[in-house]
């Protein structure tokens, strides 16, 4: 698709934006190039098959092993404000 600044200006009209000229001879280049790449994209179709190499690599988690809790009067002398066995936060949602 060949882009130019009537193209351009059409965009922008149907945005319902005030481009200025150096604006639109931007923008020409930058729609250019990202239909470019598009259409590169588009070449490759379906035939290029998925990679992933994660299933050759060993597991590098470790195991998940229980341990002792610290005792929740301990971490709640550390909290700002508290509600009984809970941590007292500001109301985020109206």
């Amino acid at each position: 698709m060949n882009v130019d600044k009537d193209l351009v200006r059409h965009i922008a009209q149907l945005a319902k934006l005030e481009l200025q000229e150096p604006e639109i001879e931007i923008f020409v280049k930058q729609l250019g190039d990202i239909l470019h790449y598009i259409d590169k994209l588009n070449e490759a179709g379906q035939a290029a098959e998925p990679f992933s190499f994660s299933a050759f690599l060993p597991s590098i988690t470790r195991p998940d092993i229980p341990g002792e809790s610290l005792p929740v009067d301990e971490v709640l002398k550390n909290a700002p404000e508290s509600f009984k066995q809970f941590f007292k936060v500001p109301k985020v949602i109206p």
